[in-house]
């Protein structure tokens, strides 16, 4: 079913909406939220809240592009999962290696005053990301935002893992230096 259709069986308040959803996107949602939780069992639970989120949002929402907009709920869902989870806890998952991996680009959390800055920042790692040849910034965006394990992103970039590594290392170096040269301090 196309996703205008989709969308449309939920602004009809139509259960279906949620049937033919999870058809369609569940292993994508899954995945997602897997990558971040390394839990099967707390994945389930954010896909289950991603399609309690949309049935909510829809209306007022119209997303016209339904994978982005359900795939934004499930890794917000997921990351609140993960912290709360790791209050008590620490656990390896995709999502902690692949901060972890960020840490000397990125600082930590934002203070109220940083926050201001946030929509800039974005922006500038937006601009450094549009300048990167393809297949650096599909490893990038599929390491860093779909937070796929280093040999997922090996192979849909077509080369070795060790290859994604250090192509990986550079992006992030050059991400750091990128953003020194913007006036961020790193």
């Amino acid at each position: 079913m196309q996703d205008e259709k989709i969308v449309e069986l939920y602004w009809q308040r139509d259960e279906s909406a949620i049937e033919e959803t999870q058809g369609k996107y569940g292993r994508y949602l899954g995945k997602i939220a897997y990558n971040i939780l390394a839990d099967l069992e707390d994945s389930q639970e954010s896909v289950n809240d991603t399609y309690l989120a949309a049935w909510n949002s829809m209306p007022p929402q119209k997303p016209s592009v339904l994978a982005t907009y359900l795939g934004k709920i499930t890794r917000r869902i997921s990351i609140d999962i993960f912290r709360r989870r790791h209050r008590e806890k620490r656990q390896a998952s995709e999502y902690a290696i692949s901060l972890s991996e960020l840490e000397d680009c990125v600082g930590g959390g934002p203070s109220p005053e940083e926050a201001l800055d946030a929509q800039q920042l974005a922006d500038a790692i937006g601009d450094y990301l549009r300048q990167l040849p393809e297949a650096a910034r599909n490893a990038f965006v599929g390491r860093y935002y779909f937070l796929d394990p280093l040999r997922e992103v090996a192979r849909y970039c077509g080369m070795s893992e060790a290859k994604a590594k250090s192509l990986l290392y550079r992006t992030r170096c050059g991400l750091k230096a990128y953003l020194r040269e913007e006036g961020y301090d790193i």
